[in-house]
């Protein structure tokens, strides 16, 4: 026993002072014979253990039952803890009375740090499946939302020039507009989340992007609010979409004003940052600018700043948010290639880290190439429209139509190849996301045969495969007639 050196293993007396002393507790605790042999076991045990009399009761336990074990922290000599996994033996006599005690110590902090980070990548695995599933069912809806919402919004807007001009017709076309549109930001949010919208990366100017939008933070978060930024005029240009960079901004300063009820100061800020390898989640080593949002609000505690970017988690009242405020921004950010950091404690304030990658060296971020026709063509172009919800392609046709054009409809890939067999299109217009062939392999069957096809493809979605020179122009949904104008125009040089 005395030559064990992986066990501390060592006698009591039945008062809890060590009569022996073997090579094992020797190293791990750090103490010679001589320095501990009739001291009292107690000085092994932590501040918070001997305040719960757990030695003593540890021995009564033992006398008891006969054994007794547990595990928790224990103190070396130099006054350094170790995971133990404890057990005191009683050691009778012949007559059953209990002469003293058996006590073998096992240092396994090395085992519970093990086993501490197997949990943490159980939880992490399971948070991020938990956030797949409901990204794909925010993408899911939000896709037949965008549908929806097209239908409605399309509707409307054919339905505004077939009425009389009557004020309260007038007003209330206006506000189920305002309410479809509303609608439409809301599936934008969730598709965001679900890293499911299309974004327009382009190279960004952050202090010229921050400097337009700061009169209009003013305006919005109003007099209480002092907004201020911190932007040297050198800093590099980012890759994002600048759009979606400026609703980030704004959802992050709103916010940032609620949690400062009684006023306060915002800054805007960025700085050049060096990422190290594993020092950020998901995110590639290499350097990126940091664009912060700072607040001097009431911050958040532990367990709101972990809930703080879960979808519909929000802690403002019932009908004062979605609760995807954050969850757009932090979903914005990540499929930019990005990262949001929130950093926040109780009564400190918060400040909203975005992570954005370095535009450097990159000379083209468009993917949209206009395809030309003949200008001098006529204006009035056949065109073959293709979707397969019906809902969607009774819109499309009337505002096809409605733009003085002539259009054969199709509500499948496979029976708009058949009608393109036999008739000679100028443009197609094709949703998406359709069963059996999407839009993007009905494009590239049709280029086939005619690779200067104008095509435009039509999706709320970001799925969209990788584009060439030749990619057809895209139609984010729901989009209305000006927009279909707009991108017939792009896609064939036919200005109306």
């Amino acid at each position: 026993m005395q030559g064990v050196s992986d066990y501390a293993i060592y006698l009591l007396d039945p008062d809890g002072h060590v009569t022996n002393w073997n090579l094992g507790a020797q190293r791990i605790k750090g103490y010679n014979p001589g320095e501990i042999i009739g001291q009292h076991f107690s000085q092994f045990y932590t501040e918070e253990d001997l305040a719960e009399d757990l030695p003593r009761r540890a021995l009564d336990e033992a006398r008891r039952t006969g054994r007794f074990e547990k595990e928790g922290w224990r103190v070396r000599k130099d006054g350094s803890r170790f995971w133990a996994n404890v057990v005191i033996d009683a050691i009778p006599d012949d007559d059953n009375r209990i002469i003293g005690f058996a006590k073998v110590t096992r240092d396994i902090t090395e085992k519970k740090e093990a086993q501490r980070q197997l949990e943490q990548a159980r939880e992490e695995l399971f948070h991020s499946q938990k956030m797949e599933v409901i990204g794909q069912l925010a993408g899911g809806m939000a896709h037949d939302f965008n549908n929806l919402l097209m239908a409605i919004l399309g509707s409307l807007e054919l339905l505004k020039r077939r009425i009389p001009n009557a004020p309260d017709t007038a007003r209330l076309l206006a506000n189920a507009v305002a309410g479809a549109e509303r609608g439409a930001a809301l599936t934008q949010r969730m598709l965001a989340f679900s890293r499911k919208q299309e974004l327009k990366v382009e190279a960004v100017d952050i202090p010229e992007l921050v400097g337009g939008m700061v009169e209009m933070l003013r305006r919005t978060l109003g007099s209480t609010i002092a907004v201020q930024t911190k932007l040297s005029s050198d800093l590099p240009a980012v890759l994002c979409d600048p759009n979606q960079l400026v609703s980030a901004i704004l959802n992050l300063s709103i916010n940032a004003r609620d949690a400062m009820p009684g006023g306060g100061e915002l800054l805007i800020g960025a700085i050049e940052r060096a990422v190290a390898k594993g020092t950020m989640p998901n995110l590639a080593p290499g350097r990126y600018l940091c664009l912060f949002v700072k607040d001097g609000g009431e911050g958040m505690d532990k367990d709101t700043l972990e809930k703080a970017t879960t979808p519909f988690f929000t802690t403002k009242g019932v009908g004062k948010g979605t609760g995807l405020g954050l969850s757009m921004v932090q979903g914005m950010v990540a499929q930019s290639g990005g990262h949001l950091n929130l950093i926040s404690s109780v009564g400190q304030g918060t400040t909203a880290e975005l992570y954005l990658p370095l535009a450097t060296g990159v000379a083209d971020f468009s993917h949209e190439t206009a395809q030309t026709v003949d200008p001098t063509s006529s204006i009035a172009l056949k065109i073959l429209a293709v979707d397969d919800d019906p809902l969607i392609l009774i819109n499309m046709v009337m505002m096809l139509e409605d733009l003085g054009h002539s259009v054969i409809d199709a509500t499948s890939a496979q029976k708009a190849l058949d009608l393109f067999a036999c008739n000679d299109f100028d443009v197609v217009v094709t949703d998406h996301s359709m069963p059996a062939m999407t839009g993007s392999e009905l494009a590239r069957q049709l280029r086939e045969v005619r690779p200067d096809l104008p095509i435009i493809l039509a999706s709320g979605y970001a799925d969209l495969p990788p584009g060439s020179m030749a990619e057809p122009v895209r139609l984010t949904k729901p989009y209305s007639e000006d927009q279909l104008r707009k991108a017939i125009e792009s896609a064939t040089g036919v200005v109306r």
